[in-house]
């Protein structure tokens, strides 16, 4: 692999027709390895003289905020300095001159700002449901497996089982178990496809990792935060809510709300970042799991305008329709509100709709005669209609940094919104056992 990322690069510096094989813009491990995987795959099996380069979809300063990219790169011993990133290759110029062809891998529909380079792809290879209105027109393969790593391993196994080696393998083998969290039957997230592929790789290749140890491994390297800044944990997993004007971050951290208040300078940091990208207000969503693996989440409210504050979290905390059942935490920072979350079952995405309805009452609030938050008085279906109004806005309300482009859907391990692990990871017993059985039989 490492002669062949060499290649790619050296081919940049020339003038010449490029195949690129792109991966989505989150840029998660199943589509980094599923682009490196089938670029490697198409270049080997590609008789005439057409160069085939994997492009990650994001910008090479973005690298350290996927910990278990960062990782499994390092344990497969594939170079960071090798691989091609978004901001490294000009596609739309390629596009232009008439030398690109893309192939897109884990995704199937081009952001806004790439519409341009539609014409240009020659094949798709993805596992998610088909988006009938935005699907480009050309050779479309799309089937509802755990990983694309999988339907790239399927290919690769079908039609050139010569090139994989014990590298290329344990690439693809630790995604596909890392996306199927471990192929647990609980979770549900393998297909037997996936079951299938693994066992084959398996099979092949008999020194690949333990199962557990890989999978245990990558999740501990994906939520883990310890080496990066506090601007990079604020903007590892972050969406933006805006209404006139108002702009509010909300980051989901990956670590205990007291040791993240304990970071040293936190709080010119959060200024600093706010500042930086014009947010009135950020909410951090803290997770992590405790000694008995279960999820433990907290939150915090950073703004420097009182009202808007003030408004925000007497909206979160009064809410019944979700309840968070909020306890505040003591806090020595003025501009910081912190609280521990009793409801784990309210994620993120339950979390938007609230605020956007925080961002009304504070408008209205602005247009009274005092200046004063109108919230005394207020009955619950006032206050319910309002919320549901506040949801209907929430698509035109919805935003990225405008400097950033939209992300798809969060992976469904990701433990920030709604997914699989949200209720920590499944605890089996010898009744869930024998149910099991009893099903099989």
């Amino acid at each position: 692999m490492e002669d062949y990322l060499q290649g790619c690069r050296a081919a940049l510096q020339e003038s010449r027709p490029l195949h690129v094989v792109l991966g989505n813009e989150a840029c998660d491990l199943d589509s980094m390895v599923s682009a490196l995987a089938l670029a490697f795959y198409l270049a080997k099996t590609t008789e005439a003289e057409e160069v085939f380069v994997p492009v990650l979809n994001i910008k090479r300063s973005e690298l350290p905020l996927r910990g278990d990219n960062v990782f499994f790169l390092q344990k497969i011993h594939i170079p960071e300095s090798l691989l091609i990133f978004r901001d490294e290759i000009d596609l739309h110029a390629l596009h232009q001159a008439g030398q690109l062809t893309l192939i897109l891998v884990d995704h199937h529909v081009l952001p806004k700002t790439d519409a341009a380079l539609e014409e240009a792809v020659a094949e798709v290879l993805d596992h998610r449901p088909i988006d009938q209105k935005h699907c480009p027109p050309c050779h479309v393969s799309v089937e509802l497996v755990g990983s694309c790593a999988t339907l790239v391993t399927e290919r690769i196994l079908q039609g050139a089982p010569e090139i994989l080696d014990l590298q290329i393998a344990a690439l693809l083998h630790g995604t596909i178990i890392l996306d199927c969290v471990n192929m647990d039957l609980k979770i549900g997230k393998a297909t037997p496809k996936d079951n299938k592929y693994v066992e084959k790789l398996e099979a092949l290749f008999p020194d690949l990792p333990n199962r557990n140890d890989i999978f245990d491994s990558l999740q501990k390297a994906k939520f883990d935060v310890s080496g990066l800044t506090t601007e990079q944990m604020l903007r590892k997993d972050q969406k933006t809510i805006s209404r006139q004007g108002i702009k509010v971050a909300i980051s989901a951290i990956y670590m205990d709300l007291e040791a993240f208040l304990q970071r040293s300078g936190l709080i010119a940091d959060l200024h600093a970042f706010c500042q930086a990208h014009s947010y009135d207000a950020l909410v951090a969503m803290t997770i992590f799991f405790n000694t008995h693996n279960e999820p433990v989440r907290q939150l915090a409210v950073f703004c420097p305008h009182t009202a808007l504050r003030v408004m925000i979290c007497g909206v979160l905390e009064s809410s019944h329709s979700p309840s968070l059942k909020l306890v505040p935490v003591p806090s020595t920072h003025p501009n910081l509100q912190a609280y521990l979350q009793g409801n784990t079952q309210v994620s993120r995405k339950k979390l938007l709709p609230l605020l956007q309805e925080a961002l009304s009452a504070y408008f209205d609030s602005m247009k009274s005669p005092s200046g004063q938050p109108e919230t005394a008085g207020v009955s619950r279906e006032q206050v319910d209609k309002e919320l549901d109004r506040a949801g209907n806005s929430l698509i035109s309300g919805l935003s990225q940094d405008e400097e950033e482009p939209p992300l798809p859907p969060t992976p469904m391990n990701s433990l920030v919104d709604e997914c699989p692990l949200d209720q920590g990871l499944p605890k089996f017993s010898a009744e869930v056992i024998f149910e099991k059985l009893r099903d099989v039989a």
